[in-house]
């Protein structure tokens, strides 16, 4: 079975070069180093359930509770402004919940090992405890940052803290990593529980340290004031995901398989936010959502599969990055490689990031998005499929573009969606499959109920028309939406012919 090269010290992928160490002031220290733990915070910002914090606290005296801001060992793939947004307020959020032990999140900006060594050498601590990533960039900082310390002579312990299972855990019988979801998740299934998840953790002595920097100086927040929608939409934080999931569990979890496909509807969980970030894990989800139905007669016990499925594609967004580093530049299927995408065209491109493409459901996801960072799953599809097939450019420009903007912005995520969409993917829906966004619109917002909210121009039109505004050119251009950049038969039609040509389809 392959094994996460940062899950022991072999397989060392890089090496790394220690800058000039930060000057942190030091602070009187136990003696005995043993007694004393790092922990290192990342996208795991949350004290209950958190393998890391909990192993910490249990075995060592005092507990330093660290996060350290270095977006450029991340490259290429540093977060978006959206990101950068919501990781503030997360921090915020994670501060103030250990203010309420007692402790703070000492924060520091800079190069990780080097970081640490001055936090080491201030602290006395023999030990350093995080929850694994998975992203390419971020497997190969973890590696070296342990085989650095370890050679410094520091205990490190790295830990699964995010999913249900590790991406090597799962595997075909004959060894190999899953291409497909359903046999996937199959397996999956059968490895999961009802665990209680872990209680919030408490260390007997929070350790002090002078030196770390404001929350600000780690220049999250936009200069310009464009995130006022963020605010009104989003609580970031582990009390934020615990609201919303008993929102979900509450209001629309009886009615998921269905409502989830509704835009205008309170019908998903509005979590992958607080997933990406580790405000929440799926292990709380489904133990929570699993006391809720309990409670419930059996008559009326919402069915869980469905969304605990959706819970396991981002489990194999996880496996398939972990075992196919390149996916988020190189298509997973290598036929696409010679696919002909339409000329660059940057003029369409801006007019689909600003909703101004003339397609009513396309346009509404897209200022959504722009918005509230973050967009309705199947809108996302239409969207992505707009892009990908009715103007046929390139998928990176999507996907770039979802990464800068998206709260939930997750790398694996992020690739398997569009590639899936694109049809260059794993189990991808074929090219052929080009999404109409007027049947779809009339489908799942039969009253125009999404469109009106995120068109509000459209909202006098009659209701014949708001799926197809452009049937009355004079109706159109009284209320200044734009006429359709293209014609969507038109363009499906171009997209299946420059299929067509694909070598070995």
């Amino acid at each position: 079975m392959i094994a996460h090269p940062d899950a022991s010290s072999a397989n060392l992928r890089a090496t790394v070069h220690a800058p000039s160490q930060p000057a942190i002031a030091v602070n009187p220290s136990p003696a005995n180093h043993h007694d004393v733990a790092i922990v290192l915070f990342r996208r795991d910002l949350r004290l209950a359930d958190q393998p890391a914090l909990a192993a910490a606290c249990a075995a060592h005296e005092h507990v330093l509770p660290v996060y350290v801001h270095a977006p450029h060992e991340e490259s290429p793939w540093q977060p978006g402004a959206a990101s950068r947004w919501w990781l503030h307020h997360s921090l915020q959020a994670l501060q103030q919940r250990l203010g309420g032990q007692g402790a703070q999140l000492h924060l520091a900006r800079g190069d990780s090992l080097a970081t640490l060594r001055a936090l080491i050498a201030a602290s006395g601590a023999g030990a350093v405890y995080w929850s694994r990533r998975y992203e390419p960039a971020a497997i190969a900082q973890d590696t070296a940052l342990k085989a650095a310390l370890r050679a410094d002579g520091v205990d490190v312990h790295s830990v699964t803290g995010n999913l249900w299972c590790e991406p090597w855990q799962i595997a075909t019988g004959e060894g190999q990593p899953y291409r497909v979801f359903t046999p996937y998740w199959r397996k999956l299934r059968t490895q999961l529980s009802d665990e209680t998840p872990l209680p919030e953790a408490h260390a007997r002595n929070w350790l002090h340290l002078p030196g770390g920097v404001p929350l600000e100086a780690l220049e999250l927040l936009p200069r310009l004031a464009w995130d006022g929608g963020l605010a009104t939409s989003w609580q970031p934080g582990e009390a934020g995901a615990m609201e919303w999931l008993d929102v979900f569990a509450d209001d629309a979890l009886s009615d998921y398989a269905n409502g989830r496909d509704l835009p205008a509807r309170h019908g998903t969980s509005r979590l992958s936010p607080h997933l990406h970030f580790g405000e929440i894990t799926p292990r709380q989800i489904m133990h929570a959502l699993l006391q809720h139905a309990a409670r419930i007669d059996a008559r009326r016990r919402p069915d869980l599969e469905p969304y605990l499925r959706e819970l396991g594609w981002r489990e194999f967004a996880h496996h398939l990055l972990y075992h196919f580093p390149a996916t988020p530049t190189d298509n997973f299927n290598p036929r696409f490689d010679a696919f002909r995408w339409a000329d660059d065209d940057p003029a369409a491109l801006l007019r689909w990031q600003r909703g101004r493409t003339g397609i009513p459901l396309v346009d509404a996801g897209m200022r959504e998005l722009w918005h509230t960072g973050w967009m309705h799953n199947r809108v996302r599809m239409i969207a992505a499929s707009f892009l990908t097939k009715n103007l046929r450019q390139h998928w990176h420009y999507g996907a770039r573009w979802f990464w800068d903007t998206l709260v939930d912005a997750d790398l694996a995520n992020n690739t398997l969606g569009w590639q899936w969409v694109a049809g260059c993917g794993a189990d991808a829906a074929p090219y052929f499959r080009v999404f109409n966004p007027h049947t779809q619109a009339a489908k799942f917002d039969p009253e125009a109920r999404y469109l009106k909210h995120w068109l509000p121009e459209l909202a006098t039109l009659p209701a014949k028309l708001l799926h197809a505004p452009w049937r009355d050119p004079a109706a159109l251009a009284r209320c200044g939406y734009p006429a359709p950049m293209v014609d969507v038969g038109e363009s499906r039609k171009a997209a299946l012919e420059a299929w067509q040509t694909l070598p070995g389809r």
